[in-house]
């Protein structure tokens, strides 16, 4: 037992502190040890007193001091002499990590207006999600409380495959869907199979620039090709790069433009994928709101050749913080990117996956959809008005059939930078048009995301930014 003998001369009055917070006296006692050990102020290869010693400065029981020392024999930090007592250990780390703080900015909570990608609360399918998720906890089966399948769980896969041949025209077996965490997991796995670094990669230009950011960690080489009223010039980017591995596009809604890509333009893009062994990602992100005419075939829908990766996402229909995601692979591909999926983040949770497969199976979430369809109509509607008005006519407000963010663009004269100091006078959130961009070329705007906002809020954020246009162009 390590106490340390009296005959020999103890070293008294240690430079310890000793917390008075939770916890034994031993452990107590050990940790004021172990960090004057660390620190330096117990050199190494000290004699330690007797614990009866060290009891008395202390004024704690000898008992915790003798725990004390064994815990820093155990922890290497103290070694005992036979007959000669307890010593701080010959070599000892020069400390404990330094904590290091690094100052980040802070995650937003609250977004603000014009904020996009934002999704207003349902009450109604939240109560009917939850119910549907503590049913799936309290019935658990062994499946339900273990790692599932990587692809997904079945019921979700299955309900996914009905709903995406229902209102986007993609025929799949629920085989080829994979869950995700979101859009951008989707795609990270896609490029991980697909691309080599220095692969080139045809991006529409403005785009989206989270997909930007995705495609150049991996070491993609990106080539923007330019967006027109059809859509994604094909002609365009087989000029620039007719020999690019993939090409990533949002068809249904261009992301910020707006714009539906042409049948003629996507039978182009598909020819293109074809001739030259290419692959298209169709991020088909915020499809399922469009506020006039019957739903449109996704670009998966018309693909006869197995080149299109669809990518689909819960963020935008129900909210962000579900995080489930989907994409639809071509079966030529399904084993390589279920075998990237295994060995990232393993697995999807069965648990949330059967709740949502019960809610969509049910026809709640069809319902949700309609009463979400019918609040952000009114909102984009009151915001279009409001900005037109307020800015005297100052700004080109495109006013989409579709999505959850409108454009407004700046006249072609305004000078450089403005669009940021109009932003920031009018204080609100959301993309400028040019961090849209690959290329510094064209007027500068806003993207305006409607989705999410209370309606009284975003009337006055119309206002401010209107006014503050009119003011400065």
């Amino acid at each position: 037992m390590p106490t340390n003998r009296e005959s020999r001369a103890a070293v008294l009055d240690l430079p310890l502190r000793i917390d008075a917070g939770d916890g034994s006296q031993s452990v107590r006692v050990h940790a004021g040890l172990r960090a004057a050990i660390l620190d330096g102020r117990l050199a190494a290869g000290l004699r330690l007193p007797s614990s009866r010693a060290l009891a008395d400065q202390l004024g704690v029981r000898r008992n915790a001091v003798v725990v004390a020392y064994e815990l820093l024999l155990s922890d290497g930090l103290a070694e005992a002499r036979v007959g000669d007592g307890t010593y701080v250990a010959a070599r000892v780390p020069r400390g404990p990590a330094a904590p290091d703080p690094v100052p980040l900015p802070p995650v937003p909570t609250d977004r603000g207006p014009f904020a996009v990608g934002c999704t207003t609360p349902d009450p109604i399918l939240l109560r009917q999600l939850g119910r549907a998720l503590r049913d799936r906890v309290v019935r658990a089966d062994p499946a339900d409380l273990g790692y599932g399948d990587p692809r997904g769980h079945a019921a979700l896969r299955r309900a996914i495959a009905e709903h995406l041949a229902a209102t986007r025209g993609v025929e799949c077996d629920p085989s080829r869907i994979l869950i995700t965490s979101g859009t951008q997991q989707g795609l990270r796995l896609c490029a991980e199979v697909l691309l080599a670094p220095g692969d080139a990669v045809w991006l529409e230009d403005p785009g989206y620039p989270t997909a930007q950011r995705t495609l150049r960690a991996l070491g993609a080489r990106l080539v923007p090709v330019p967006v027109d009223a059809s859509g994604i010039d094909v002609a365009a980017g087989r000029a620039r790069e007719p020999g690019a591995r993939m090409a990533y596009v949002t068809p249904s809604h261009q992301f910020p433009t707006g714009v539906t890509m042409t049948m003629a333009r996507r039978l182009a893009l598909l020819d293109w994928a074809r001739a030259e062994d290419a692959w298209v990602i169709e991020d088909d992100y915020d499809s399922e709101f469009r506020f006039a005419g019957a739903p449109l075939t996704a670009l998966a829908g018309i693909d006869g050749t197995g080149r299109v990766i669809y990518l689909g996402t819960f963020s935008k229909t129900l909210f962000p913080g579900l995080r489930v995601g989907f994409v639809v692979v071509p079966a030529s591909l399904v084993e390589r990117v279920v075998a990237a999926r295994a060995v990232s983040d393993r697995f999807p949770s069965p648990l949330i996956g059967g709740a949502l497969a019960e809610v969509m199976d049910s026809g709640d979430f069809a319902a949700h959809l309609r009463r979400m369809r019918t609040l952000y109509r009114s909102a984009r509607d009151q915001v279009a008005e409001t900005l037109r008005r307020t800015s005297g006519g100052r700004l080109r407000v495109d006013v989409p059939d579709h999505g959850l963010h409108l454009l407004a663009t700046l006249p072609d004269a305004a000078p450089s930078g403005i669009a940021r100091e109009i932003q920031a006078e009018a204080s609100v959130e959301g993309w400028l048009l040019s961090e849209t961009r690959l290329t510094p070329e064209g007027p500068d705007g806003f993207v305006i995301g409607y989705s999410g906002h209370q309606a009284a809020a975003l009337k006055r954020a119309a206002e401010r930014l209107g006014r503050a246009v009119r003011r400065r162009c």
